[in-house]
């Protein structure tokens, strides 16, 4: 589904996903497709008269104590830090979809590991290429629980991940201000990872899987391909406990996908208890370039 340009306010969007009946808006500059019964899932996002951004993988599923997990692709909501069962909760069925005037909220059923209910907030500018995303988790159990929201974007191949980091100053300082982490199975000798000052970067070509992340105190990480950005912004809690050795961004590849991570603060969460992880998505036009000059550009909201 490619909406055509419409200069008025947001109007609502109906079709189906691999079979799968979808809910949507459209502004004059964006649109965007949720799952109408499954998720909470996002599963295409575009500029208007353009074709989606998101990647879609509804051939993938695997085995749970729960019963069977489809990935279906898009962005969904995770419990960090991974953990078998609790993360890959099945979530075929139990949605509720509230329409909101600029935008839908997404609540889906409790988790039937750890009760939790993740919500996805989406709210469209009307007029502007920019969704207010909000991810919730609510705890509904019995017992508390330590986690952080974990809010994955799944993107098709050919692109490059920005994840920006602080440059070299000069002086002596006597503190460490930059920081990456790489999974067991990633090697610091793939092809696909650039880590220079500045920035870390992994582009999305086939190859074995793959996961590197850091802490960004900038607040934000990219997607570019083919002359268009996926900007997503949030604000750092400094001081705060972030999983994974502190990575508050991650980019996980792998031959079919590339996914852009965005993790929230580690929090004990109790019975009754919500966290949130909020974020701004731009979806702009760039000029392909090198990568310093794409940080510069990107680094400053449209």
């Amino acid at each position: 589904m490619t909406p055509a340009a419409d200069p008025l306010a947001c109007r609502p969007l109906a079709g189906t996903f691999h079979g799968l009946p979808t809910v949507g808006l459209a502004g004059a500059a964006a649109w965007f497709e949720a799952l109408a019964e499954d998720g909470p899932r996002i599963v295409r996002l575009g500029l208007v008269g353009g074709p989606s951004l998101l990647a879609e993988t509804p051939d993938v599923v695997w085995p749970t104590t729960a019963g069977p997990y489809r990935l279906w692709g898009g962005h969904r909501l995770w419990l960090a830090p991974e953990h078998a069962g609790r993360n890959a909760a099945p979530d075929s069925g139990g949605l509720g979809v509230t329409s909101l005037p600029d935008g839908l909220l997404l609540a889906g059923a409790p988790d039937p590991e750890t009760a939790c209910v993740r919500t996805i907030e989406v709210r469209l500018d009307p007029h502007r290429p920019v969704l207010r995303v909000r991810h919730v988790v609510a705890n509904r159990g019995p017992r508390a629980i330590e986690l952080a929201p974990w809010a994955i974007t799944q993107l098709p191949p050919g692109g490059t991940a920005i994840l920006p980091q602080p440059c070299a100053t000069p002086g002596h300082a006597t503190r460490p201000d930059r920081m990456v982490a790489l999974w067991p199975y990633a090697s610091w000798d793939d092809p696909r990872l650039t880590v220079r000052d500045g920035l870390l970067a992994v582009r999305g070509e086939a190859g074995p899987e793959f996961k590197a992340g850091c802490a960004v105190d900038a607040g934000w990480a990219a997607w570019v391909r083919d002359g268009v950005a996926l900007v997503r912004r949030w604000v750092p809690v400094p001081g705060a406990h972030y999983p994974d050795l502190g990575c508050s961004a991650e980019v996980f590849a792998t031959e079919r996908y590339t996914e852009l991570e965005v993790l929230g603060p580690l929090v004990v969460l109790e019975p009754g208890d919500t966290t949130a992880l909020d974020e701004t998505w731009e979806l702009r036009e760039v000029a392909t370039g090198e990568l310093g000059d794409l940080r510069t550009a990107l680094a400053m909201p449209i």
